[in-house]
């Protein structure tokens, strides 16, 4: 069966899926370190109080069947573990069938996470993780040559993340038609990284030039993907290129890396990997290639709804049309925020609590990667997710983004709950929790680079009002009002 396999692309299938083992790995140990208090059984959003409303149907997950933290933990770890052994080598070790039984379970435990994670695992690249670690399920090891119909389905999973996020810009903010959005973006961003002031205070002009480009990457280019080699792989190139630039400009999650490893599964490396091993000819296994044949007709059928979107004039971003997220709708930015507010969460041991102008004392909690002090440094996280920071940032937007989850964090922090302080770079109370709680809405911008040399600040930031009074932990554990 000549017409199945793609020889050539060995090397495009060993370098994606080492990438997507490494992806896999960073969402398993962040899930692992972050659950508790997040989703726990004692956790702002708690799984079992969410499944106990959900049918299994909605969202298919093994903690519908029955959960407990140590059963998460057990199930992250060992993901986190699976992962491991796939971005080392060992899926080209085993046979087929134990390999795709490998990635078939990295899969099903991403899904049992993400399908209970609630607003914490909201996020586009959720999805994504999701729709490619299902297509590597099919997309074979070293036993076989890499299958044409899984390489271009890769494609069409790059095409929808590039050209949706092109086609939302252009019919979202008018900015990005008149190409000034980066005027702002690089300081509103959800979570700026340790060049993003530099980004910021680059020139107008490159500005717009940066906004040109992004629509040629993501309009034009995507088409060029379906294209004879080498325009495929130029066009691919041009995506990894674009992509490198958005690493270094902020922090989003593992987007970008697994839009690379995307790209580069559509690169043809024969000019420099040589011919292909001997193994990557073999004819595949009757059943493996009716399985892929198979799949790639469910896909085809199932992106009725994301192609649908894609031409609406109401384009959504971000949506999973199935439970089990095969076949998604993709998309960043439609709209770019023109000002930075960050919500600053204080507390205080006084008994009485008073304004610092009245003698009260207040400490602020520090947070890993959202803006807080304005001398330190925006930090590089991503591929890591920091989710309590990133929502934090919604939270500013809105008080409506935080309303189930703010309330039960605020409470965690007045009880001194470890797990929920794990989150947090700076605890300003390691002795005993503070007796009140309260949080307040800065407007942050970037300072000059006059400030900067003046102050050693890399923000300014001015008080806007309150956005929580300040809260003490009543009888019951149920926070209150002063």
């Amino acid at each position: 069966m000549d017409w199945f396999t793609a020889p050539g692309y060995w090397l495009g299938r060993l370098v994606f899926q080492r990438a997507l083992a490494g992806v896999y790995l960073c969402a398993f140990v962040g899930a692992a370190l972050q659950f508790r208090a997040l989703i726990g059984a004692h956790g702002m959003l708690p799984v079992p109080r969410h499944v106990r409303h959900v049918p299994f149907r909605h969202a298919p997950s093994l903690f519908q069947l029955h959960y407990s933290d140590r059963l998460f933990a057990v199930c992250a770890w060992s993901g986190a573990a699976v992962a491991a052994a796939l971005a080392a080598g060992v899926g080209d070790l085993v046979p087929l069938g134990v390999a795709m039984a490998l990635w078939a379970l990295l899969w099903l435990l991403y899904l049992s996470i993400v399908n209970v994670g609630q607003t914490w695992y909201a996020f586009g690249w959720e999805s994504l993780l999701l729709e490619v670690g299902f297509l590597a399920v099919f997309l074979g090891n070293a036993a076989i040559g890499p299958p044409v119909l899984m390489l271009w389905l890769l494609r069409w999973v790059l095409f929808r993340v590039e050209f949706g996020a092109g086609l939302i810009k252009m019919r979202g903010d008018p900015c990005w038609r008149a190409l000034t959005c980066l005027y702002h973006h690089h300081e509103t961003q959800p979570m700026p990284g340790p060049l993003s002031w530099f980004f910021h205070r680059l020139p107008r002009p490159l500005h717009r030039v940066e906004c040109a480009a992004n629509h040629v990457t993501q309009l034009l280019v995507p088409v060029l993907l379906f294209t004879p080699q080498p325009v495929a792989s130029y066009a691919a190139g041009i995506m990894v290129a674009t992509q490198l630039w958005l690493v270094l400009s902020g922090n989003f999650a593992w987007l970008n890396w697994l839009t690379i490893a995307l790209a580069l599964s559509a690169v043809d490396f024969t000019g420099l990997a040589g011919p292909p091993p001997a193994a990557a000819s073999r004819p595949a296994p009757l059943w493996f290639v009716a399985l892929v044949c198979a799949v790639t007709a469910l896909v085809l059928v199932l992106s009725r709804r994301p192609v649908a979107n894609l031409v609406s004039r109401r384009q959504v971003m971000n949506r999973s049309f199935d439970s089990l997220h095969l076949v998604n709708t993709y998309g960043a930015f439609g709209t770019v925020g023109r000002i930075r507010d960050e919500v600053v969460v204080e507390g205080t041991a006084d008994r009485v609590p008073r304004e610092e102008a009245e003698g009260g004392t207040w400490r602020e909690y520090g947070f890993k990667g959202k803006p807080g002090d304005v001398r330190r440094t925006p930090r590089q996280f991503a591929p890591y997710h920091l989710r309590l920071d990133w929502l934090m940032w919604f939270a500013a937007l809105s008080p409506g983004y935080a309303r189930d989850w703010f309330g039960p964090f605020v409470e965690r922090l007045l009880a001194g709950d470890r797990d929920t302080l794990r989150l947090l770079r700076h605890n300003p109370f390691p002795d005993a929790p503070p007796r009140f709680v309260r949080a307040r809405l800065y407007r942050y911008r970037f300072t000059t680079l006059r400030e900067l040399r003046e102050t050693g600040a890399w923000w300014h930031r001015t008080l806007l009002r309150e956005y929580l009074p300040p809260t003490r932990l009543a009888p019951g554990r149920s926070v209150e009002p002063e």
